[in-house]
């Protein structure tokens, strides 16, 4: 189609497919549980395909599948829906936990970030604050180096909440409010360690929301 605009997030792509095939997706209130092999569909349904690539359209579709108000719809015995509305097939038992374990884990990280925000705010940062030296009594000889034993600040890219013990791939537990998620250490950040869930879903915590 010519003078097609073209369409560069998830949330146009969303709004071109509900526009587009209202019986299979919306914007807003019900969603319908999509067909096995959905993408394969639209890619042979839409001409417009030449103005998305079919990376930002997998994107949109992943986004739009891990949404709350989608994975609210996963329920035993709720039908599947092709690009027209029709029927094909009802949803598994498998499908259902999967999308349980989803929301729920969705639900745990908004819980752990609004922990830290509360964190942040009842322990105000001070970048300009300095650390007061000690000074030497007026008649106190010079220190001996040979006796004075001084530790030196290792220079070291670990950010302060880490834990000595942790180490890239090692496997621990993120906690959630009263539940832990497995998880897997991927790197060392500036503000906490990013963590990889079970279910794949990576993300920043701090060393307080760890359990080895």
């Amino acid at each position: 189609m010519e003078n097609q605009p073209k369409l560069n997030n998830n949330k146009e792509i969303i709004a071109f497919l509900a526009e587009r095939f209202p019986q299979c997706f919306t914007t807003k209130g019900k969603a319908f549980p999509l067909k096995i092999g959905i993408f394969q569909d639209l890619v042979a349904r839409i001409e417009e395909l030449n103005d998305v690539s079919k990376t930002k359209l997998r994107a949109a579709l992943r986004r739009y599948t891990s949404s709350w108000r989608y994975l609210y719809e996963i329920k035993i015995g709720v039908e599947r829906v092709d690009l027209d509305g029709n029927p094909c097939g009802k949803l598994e038992q498998q499908h259902v936990e999967y999308a349980k374990k989803q929301l729920e884990e969705a639900k745990a990280h908004l819980q752990l970030k609004k922990a830290e925000q509360k964190i942040k705010k009842s322990k105000p940062a001070a970048p300009n604050a300095k650390i007061p030296t000690q000074q030497q009594p007026k008649h106190s000889p010079p220190p001996d180096s040979a006796h004075q034993t001084v530790k030196p600040i290792p220079a070291s890219s670990t950010p302060s909440t880490t834990m000595p013990e942790l180490k890239i791939g090692q496997t621990i537990k993120v906690k959630a409010g009263e539940k832990a998620m497995n998880g897997t250490v991927l790197e060392f950040v500036k503000n906490g360690i990013r963590v990889q869930l079970s279910s794949g879903l990576a993300m920043i915590v701090r060393a307080e929301h760890l359990q080895l």
